[in-house]
């Protein structure tokens, strides 16, 4: 299965697949709006402003599996993010990203892009799958990893 054969939501309902990403050099994280690296928000809507126009996109996909750090219901996570953090980039509904039912688009970022050691479990939010303009997954960054400190990446991909 391609990365653009996956199905996904947005956080307003809308089913689309990842095809509409086709061609863009992506950044997909998972978020949680209550989690202590939510203020990595500013930073990724900073990047996307700045690199959307040449083909880039930040696509946010909250999940609450990390201590329930994220809103109960998509409208109340859609208002935080964008009242909160200015987002403005695209975000989807609220999904698992480990275990049984973890979404499709994360197995297939974590059997890409393993972590430390090989592992393919999410360890945190904010966990970010840089993808390039053909979908493939290039590299798995660690919550840890700021926006800021992947920029050059990007940049890197969007010159090829």
């Amino acid at each position: 299965m391609s990365l653009y054969d996956i199905q996904v939501s947005t956080i307003r309902g809308t089913e689309q697949t990842m095809t509409d990403y086709k061609g863009q050099v992506l950044l997909i994280v998972n978020t949680a709006t209550k989690c202590g690296f939510a203020p990595q928000f500013k930073g990724l809507q900073k990047l996307y402003m700045t690199y959307k126009d040449q083909g880039f996109n930040i696509l946010g996909f909250p999940s609450s599996q990390f201590m329930n750090q994220e809103l109960d219901q998509d409208d109340q996570i859609a208002e935080a993010c964008e009242i909160n953090h200015g987002v403005t980039f695209p975000l989807f509904s609220k999904i698992d990203v480990n275990g049984k039912n973890a979404h499709p688009l994360f197995k297939h970022l974590t059997s890409e892009a393993p972590g430390a050691l090989g592992i393919k479990q999410i360890k945190w939010n904010f966990t970010k799958f840089l993808v390039d303009r053909d979908g493939r997954v290039l590299k798995r960054f660690a919550p840890t990893d700021t926006p800021e400190s992947i920029e050059q990446y990007i940049k890197d991909l969007l010159a090829r």
